[in-house]
Order: C-alpha cells, then structure tokens, then sequence
C-alpha cells in the first residue's frame, strides 16, 4: 500500500481560497492610470538601457502541463542582446545541463523575464512568445558569457513593463546593514549535500565539486 501523506499547510488554506478574479479585484483598489498606461510591447530607448545595465535576469516558464519553473540567468552588463526593438536574446552558458526552461519553451512557446540592475532599485519585465535557436549566426554574436553558446532563448516581446522600486527597497536587498551575517544561512554545499540523499558524499566533495564547476564553467 502507498503510504499516506500528511496534509500540509497549502491544503488547508486552499479551502477557502479566492475563487474567481472578480472576487480577487474587490480586495484590491484599481490601479493608477500610470500603471496602466507604461505598459508597452516594444523597448524604448530608455527600456533597452536598462537591458544594457542588467547582469541578471530571471526566466520564469511553464511546460505543456502547466508546471512552471524560474531560473536565474546571469553574465557581464549587456549580455543579453537586444536584436531589435521587439526581441531579445539570452546566451544559455553552462550550467546544469537539466534544460529545464529550454524544454518548457519548446513545448510552450512563452516565457517571461525580469532584469536586475545590482545596485539599482528598477526592474524591468519582459514577456511573450519565446524560441530555443542554435543559428550559428545567432550565437556568433552571444559571446558575452567567454564563448558562442550550445543555444540561445529567444523572446518576442509582448509586453514591457518597468517596475517602481519598492519590492528591492523594502528588501534592502542593496543595503549592506541590512544584510544577514554569513552565518545565519546554509551553505551552498551544505544545501546540496542535503538534496542529493547521499550518505558517501562529503561537504569537502561537494565544495570541490562546486569549485571545479566554477573554474571550468565556460567549458
């Protein structure tokens, strides 16, 4: 027999959770004509600036069964390419090797993204259609990450929206004084160790393991 599993918390609270998007609205006040109006589908010049500045963005994508997964992509300020207007390039550079948000583009076709300035307190949201391309010419000119990449995202913006600031200063995410000690938090490897249920596994293998997976991260 399959053992049961116990209820956790989001069972609960999925009881009586908002039903319906009507309901959800009359929570809220509507929102200023400001935030309505700068949502635009194409990059302005100021909007492909921010692009520019951005060493990190985030890729939020679902596969064909609506599971949905965000992922960190980072590299040099500017390593995405803006190609025009309405598109935008992100050189996949080597990591995992799980291809988790390149087979949920290929089996949906979207995916969404947010660019993060360090040190900056404006995010930018950009979403649509999205393609996983290997044309060499393509990623000839994705080199910002040390060399061409296997494949790059592509996105065709629908939708361009600039964040205010308040999510990154509430966080205090740039503020130094507000920061946790070092200690307050688990290590990488200490984390990973944990995963991956390995008994024969060390945290001196794991450490090493990441320290070789950052010295040869380019290969």
């Amino acid at each position: 027999m399959t053992p049961a599993v116990a209820a956790s918390a989001f069972d609960s609270l999925c009881l009586d959770a908002v039903p319906d998007q009507e309901t959800l609205r009359l929570a809220y006040e509507l929102p200023s004509d400001a935030a309505v109006r700068k949502q635009m589908t194409e990059l302005t010049d100021q909007t492909r600036q921010l692009i520019d500045c951005s060493s990190l963005v985030l890729v939020a994508s679902v596969d064909a069964e609506g599971n949905c997964d965000v992922t960190p992509r980072g590299g040099p300020a500017g390593f995405v390419a803006v190609l025009d207007a309405r598109t935008v390039a992100i050189p996949d550079a080597t990591g995992n090797k799980r291809l988790d948000t390149l087979q949920n583009v290929i089996a949906t076709g979207r995916a969404g993204l947010l660019f993060i300035i360090p040190g900056r307190t404006t995010t930018l949201r950009v979403n649509g259609r999205a393609c996983v391309s290997t044309r060499p010419e393509l990623l000839s000119q994705l080199t910002a990450v040390g060399k061409p990449p296997a494949s790059a995202l592509v996105l065709g913006i629908e939708e361009v929206y600039p964040h205010c600031p308040k999510a990154l200063l509430r966080s205090g995410a740039w503020k130094p004084e507000q920061w946790l000690p070092a200690d307050a938090q688990p290590t990488s490897a200490e984390v990973t160790l944990a995963q991956l249920r390995m008994p024969e596994l060390t945290i001196a293998d794991i450490e090493q393991a990441e320290a070789d997976s950052l010295k040869y991260r380019y290969e």
